[in-house]
């Protein structure tokens, strides 16, 4: 029985999502990823033009996957239970098997000398996204500068995700809470 359109395209942008977030953007082939969403090289080129434009339609899915992940976490009305539940998720997302920091930061390394790149386009919305959600959340918590404070929780949240991932040790979320409570006070 033959695959509909939308079915192929789902199935190359999940191989493609699982391939980039084990191996890197750069470092995946359109070989693979046709192998692994068992189409041939040519059908994989009839949905998208370039691996740019692949890369880019990954990260849009993921950044969609993620904010309704985000919108449905647990918001405490307290500041300080509302910081702890975030890290403690982060810290949660860090014990999986296969963790390999946070993809949006990693695409943006990757693709540091590509500043016109689309998928860095995307990752600039995504981490926009995700700070104007923590804002929103701080201010329903009743917190000062809720905007300061989501840019500082933000700082804190990237080099959570990086340290947990060079040191293996998910500590540093607690570390992180930890300071983002601080600031939550000034």
């Amino acid at each position: 029985m033959p695959r509909s359109r939308d079915e192929t395209h789902r199935r190359i942008l999940d191989a493609a999502y699982g391939l980039f977030w084990r191996q890197g953007f750069l470092r995946v082939s359109m070989d693979e990823i046709a192998a692994r969403a068992k189409i041939t090289k040519r059908a994989l080129y009839q949905h998208f033009r370039s691996k740019d434009d692949l890369i880019a339609a990954a990260l849009a899915h993921c950044s969609e996957l993620a904010m309704q992940r985000l919108q449905g976490f647990r918001r405490p009305a307290k500041a300080n239970e509302l910081i702890d539940s975030f890290f403690s998720e982060l810290a949660e997302w860090a014990a999986k098997p296969r963790y390999s920091g946070g993809g949006f930061t990693r695409v943006a390394v990757e693709l540091a000398d590509l500043r016109g790149h689309p998928a860095r386009a995307i990752a600039r919305k995504h981490k926009a996204a995700v700070e104007a959600w923590i804002a929103e959340a701080l201010a329903a918590a009743g917190v000062a500068s809720p905007r300061e404070r989501s840019r500082e929780v933000m700082l804190l949240m990237e080099g959570a995700m990086l340290l947990m991932l060079i040191h293996g040790d998910r500590g540093y979320a607690k570390a992180a809470a930890d300071a983002a409570k601080r600031l939550m006070k000034s």
